[in-house]
């Protein structure tokens, strides 16, 4: 008994000893530097729409955004929540109209509200002027003028341009991607349909001489992409006024009413002098449209391309 008692105390003794040696960190497993700081976000440089080189330390996190347009491309990228102001006609999406407002339009631009609103950068747009882009500047504001597109693709340039200024990179790409797939899906469905004509009316109180949009405009464009052809495409410049006569030759198979919003109905339009022989009144397609779905250059464009290809041509959207 006294030999075991004594080996085991000997082992007993080996294990204490042991535990109380180096330890040694196997060579298989290299240790992970701790970071002593945060990684630096990279600075952000843009040639914006005046030509400027816009330069922020950071993707924005608090944006004014001066024209409807803009404000729907940043709700379109799930950044409401880093718009902190937007001009008086953003009312889309709705909750946009909660937001405080900066004027604009009917009403002058409070530089005082931007400022106090402490934004990171100010989007503008091609309704604001280099002047006022100028007064921001002065009041040490980051300021990007995003210029109009001229094609839809340059929509989604605009969107890419305004994921890169917010941090929204992968949202703008999805975004992106999903609008052009939209686009190619309507001109697929009307390749080959029959070409309908269409007037399209932005004013018509002069109803001997309405206001239209003409060539080059977006409007136009996207009447041809939604298998139509635009009857004041021939028109010298692209807002112009279409005498009643020239109208009475075009005859158009449609009459898209853009200034519905300010009252203009179809029944209206077919008790003006000499409007009630045009076909489109006879066959009952004078048709109320939201303009802003053509005027603003945004995501909701592409919502009006397949607004127009529907109206003109139903049979091949039908549900």
């Amino acid at each position: 008994m006294k030999r075991i008692s004594l080996l085991n105390l000997v082992l007993l003794l080996a294990v204490a000893l042991s535990a109380c040696g180096p330890a040694v960190t196997p060579t298989s497993a290299p240790l992970t530097p701790i970071p002593t700081s945060a990684p630096t976000a990279a600075p952000i440089t843009s040639v914006d729409g005046l030509g400027r080189d816009v330069t922020l330390p950071a993707p924005a996190l608090r944006i004014v955004s001066m024209t409807p347009a803009n404000t729907e491309i940043l709700f379109a990228l799930g950044a409401g929540s880093q718009v902190v102001g937007r001009d008086e006609l953003s009312d889309t999406p709705a909750e946009a109209k909660d937001l405080p407002s900066i004027g604009g339009s009917y009403s002058a631009y409070n530089f005082e509200q931007i400022a106090a609103l402490q934004p990171d950068l100010v989007i503008a747009g091609e309704i604001n002027t280099p002047e006022q882009v100028k007064s921001l500047e002065d009041l040490n504001i980051p300021v990007y003028y995003l210029p109009n597109p001229v094609e839809l693709e340059d929509l989604y340039t605009n969107i890419l341009t305004v994921g890169q200024l917010i941090g929204r990179e992968a949202e703008a790409a999805a975004l992106a991607d999903s609008l052009r797939a939209r686009q190619q899906a309507v001109m697929d469905a009307v390749a080959g349909a029959e070409t309908v004509s269409v007037f399209y009316e932005l004013d018509g109180s002069e109803a001997a001489k309405p206001w239209t949009s003409g060539p080059g405009t977006f409007l136009d464009k996207l009447v041809t992409m939604a298998g139509g052809v635009n009857v004041a495409g021939g028109l010298e410049s692209s807002w112009a006024q279409m005498s009643l006569e020239d109208l009475l030759v075009a005859d158009p198979d449609f009459i898209l009413l853009g200034d519905a919003a300010y009252g203009t109905t179809p029944e209206a339009v077919a008790e003006r002098p000499g409007w009630g022989v045009l076909t489109a009144v006879k066959d009952n397609k004078v048709i109320a449209v939201d303009d802003n779905l053509f005027s603003r250059p945004g995501p909701r464009m592409i919502d009006g391309l397949e607004l127009l290809a529907a109206t003109l041509h139903p049979d091949l959207f039908q549900k």
